[in-house]
């Protein structure tokens, strides 16, 4: 499979808070601008995919109600939800249903009005009559006992999370299309409120209404189409269940298995990697994803930020038009789109020089799905 898919087009909305939008003008916003960037036809279009997001009513964002609101009838096509692991599993489906003929050119679409619309994050979290009652009331809880056991592991700091949202805030300067460009500090990360102790205000992704598309091809295909073709040389998955029989679950071997997965796939190692998209929901994923991507050892991602390490012009840049930290919190979706544009060179003063692969990764729920791609300039 490797080099065998293709993303050809990408698309993304304004983002932030959108007043009078909802997840489907969004999502279909999303699916036009992509359709323009990749040249095709809407009824080239014969895969559809997509993600119902926080705020849409059941079935307002399933691939019924979208396809009719765009006006196709596509051959294949599905609705997924997996949170932040949601956008490279589709990307990947589209993939294996283009390999099996299936489909020819699948769009993967996204819209949510989750600023404007009262999504998850506006309310307490739970399941049922098991979390909730013991105070496990948001996804940053969640993140914050990883951070906390992260700490007690390896003497991980607070201003080591702090480099994370930092680096990220400084590359969304950067993008004129970022929510949040205004460069902060170390000190500024430090003094923002606590939100669930030890992540404060500055450890945690945005709140954002916006839509993104991603649209499929074969490599092949994509050759004759309008952009450069990004070829997606690598893809793997990991997940767990037993999330609450380990204290560690974020390390289990099938999580490492989706990065290195595609590594082989790929043919490609760490070392190989010249700017990675990594999935930050809150700024202790980042740190997972160094150590599952092997660019360090587990306990020493902590110290692989400091110095500027992550940002451009350091050893490895993450996430490079800001994040779910400070560009936007779509998911994991735009970090496709980062990925697709670095290979491209379209990032223009956050461009990476010289990039030819890239790690995209994602993760959903309860950090317990993930998937990680490989893509390389075609």
């Amino acid at each position: 499979m490797r080099d065998r898919g293709a993303i050809v087009g990408v698309g993304a909305t304004p983002q932030g808070k959108l007043p009078g939008s909802t997840a489907l003008s969004l999502a279909v916003g999303a699916f036009q601008r992509a359709l323009d960037d990749s040249g095709l036809r809407k009824d080239q279009i014969d895969g559809l995919l997509t993600f119902s997001g926080q705020t849409a009513p059941e079935g307002q964002q399933n691939y019924l109600r979208v396809g009719e609101t765009l006006g196709i009838n596509p051959r294949w096509t599905g609705t997924m939800y997996m949170g932040g692991s949601t956008a490279g599993a589709l990307v990947q489906q589209a993939v294996l249903a283009i390999e099996a003929g299936m489909a020819t050119h699948v769009a993967c679409v996204y819209g949510d009005a989750a600023a404007t619309g009262g999504g998850v994050f506006n309310r307490a979290q739970g399941w049922g009559d098991s979390s909730a009652i013991w105070g496990f009331m948001s996804a940053a809880a969640n993140s914050a006992i990883t951070a906390a056991r992260h700490m007690a592991l390896y003497g991980t700091t607070s201003r080591q999370l702090g480099e994370i949202a930092v680096a990220c805030r400084h590359h969304a300067s950067l993008n004129p299309d970022a929510v949040m460009r205004k460069p902060i500090t170390l000190e500024d990360h430090q003094a923002s409120r606590w939100i669930v102790e030890p992540l404060h205000l500055l450890d945690c992704c945005l709140v954002s209404d916006g839509g993104v598309c991603i649209i499929v091809s074969s490599a092949e295909r994509a050759r004759d189409l309008k952009q450069p073709p990004v070829l997606i040389s690598g893809m793997g998955q990991g997940y767990t269940t037993q999330i609450l029989e380990r204290e560690d679950w974020w390390y289990a071997p099938h999580q490492k298995a989706a990065v290195q997965d595609a590594y082989r796939m790929a043919g490609v190692g760490p070392r190989d990697i010249d700017v990675a998209q990594l999935y930050d929901n809150f700024t202790p994923s980042v740190l997972l994803w160094l150590e599952h991507g092997g660019f360090c050892e587990p306990g020493e991602a902590g110290a692989f930020v400091e110095g500027g390490r992550i940002r451009l012009g350091g050893e490895l840049p993450v996430n490079t038009a800001g994040g779910n930290l400070s560009e936007s919190f779509m998911e994991g979706w735009l970090h496709i789109v980062e990925g697709v544009r670095q290979m491209r060179g379209q990032c223009g003063p956050r461009q990476v020089r010289g990039a030819e692969t890239c790690l995209v990764t994602g993760r959903g729920m309860t950090l317990n799905c993930a998937n990680a791609m490989v893509l390389r300039e075609g």
